[in-house]
């Protein structure tokens, strides 16, 4: 148990610093916002491109992995709907927020530092960028796009909507680059190759720092049933539903297998309740936030015990 608080405990123990320095008043709430923007346009773009230019396409691209993540986040994202729709009677938009928090995970933030934390940078690399091609190809469009028909009636054109954003998504552009230099087999100048290593070596703290800094001023309420079940859900429901799908899928290597099940166990992505502004659910979706952030210390520290 002492091993794997000592993969968990430094992950927590930056993200209560950024809660900390945060609540005394060092930062505002807002400059994490600008801390956040940094390791979305900066820091992870550079990451990602360092950890597929650096191996071949084959060694990259693990169709098992992205199966068991893509089909995991998908069915927990269906299961969070029917929850909503059908037992908690929310609008369609709402619902569509409540299965984004169940499937959407914080890979960038909280996901890379802990499978760095315990297999290494290279194949945590290699998950988040498997994983970021996942959310962002498939969980968050779908999301948006059924969250966006509850007002325009069209899935599709809102699906088409969201996937065209994608144009404008610095981490996209890191993981094309990335792809790119990796099959032609390119290598940056040694200075400029330094200098893209140094950004992404500052990914992990400032992202941790980031969660925790956010985390201030938000209170749960009157929201405890909703934060719950969507808490259930990411925490339990969307890794043991990849669990199963990584056992019944064809086998891959170990360390990715245990990667893919570490990342859906994170809570959800950092811009969650940005996301679910739009359609007047931020409320939920930052509380939901706070409460499965908390909980994850203990859940992610009982499945590494489990699984390592």
């Amino acid at each position: 148990m002492l091993a794997v608080l000592a993969l968990t405990g430094p992950i927590f123990l930056v993200i209560a610093a950024g809660y900390v320095a945060t609540r005394i008043g060092l930062f505002e709430r807002a400059e994490m916002r600008v801390f956040g923007k940094y390791v979305i346009n900066i820091a992870l773009p550079a990451l990602l491109f360092n950890a597929l230019s650096q191996r071949s396409v084959a060694e990259v691209l693990n169709p098992v992995f992205v199966a068991a993540y893509a089909s995991g986040g998908v069915l927990a994202m269906l299961l969070g709907i029917l929850w909503a729709r059908r037992f908690a009677h929310k609008s369609v938009s709402a619902s569509a927020i409540v299965g984004m928090g169940m499937s959407c995970p914080n890979s960038g933030f909280i996901g890379f530092p802990l499978v760095a934390q315990a297999f290494g940078a290279a194949t945590a690399g290699i998950g988040l960028a498997l994983a970021m091609v996942v959310e962002n190809f498939i969980l968050l469009p779908l999301a948006l796009a059924i969250a966006d028909s509850g007002g325009s009636g069209s899935l599709g054109a809102a699906m088409r909507q969201s996937l065209k954003a994608l144009s404008r998504n610095p981490m996209i552009w890191g993981i094309a680059s990335g792809f790119a230099f990796s099959l032609f087999g390119w290598h940056l100048p040694e200075p400029v190759a330094k200098a893209v290593n140094l950004l992404a070596m500052s990914t992990g703290a400032i992202s941790l720092f980031v969660i925790g800094g956010s985390l201030v001023g938000i209170h749960i309420g009157g929201m405890k049933r909703d934060v719950a079940v969507i808490a259930v859900g990411k925490l339990l429901l969307h890794p043991l539903l990849v669990c199963g799908l990584v056992y019944l899928l064809p086998p891959m290597a170990r360390e990715l297998q245990v990667a893919v099940i570490l990342m859906a166990a994170v809570p959800m992505l950092g811009i969650y309740p940005i996301l679910a502004q739009k359609h007047g659910h931020d409320g939920m979706a930052a509380a939901a936030q706070l409460g499965t952030t908390v909980a994850s210390f203990f859940t992610l520290t009982a499945l590494l015990w489990a699984i390592a």
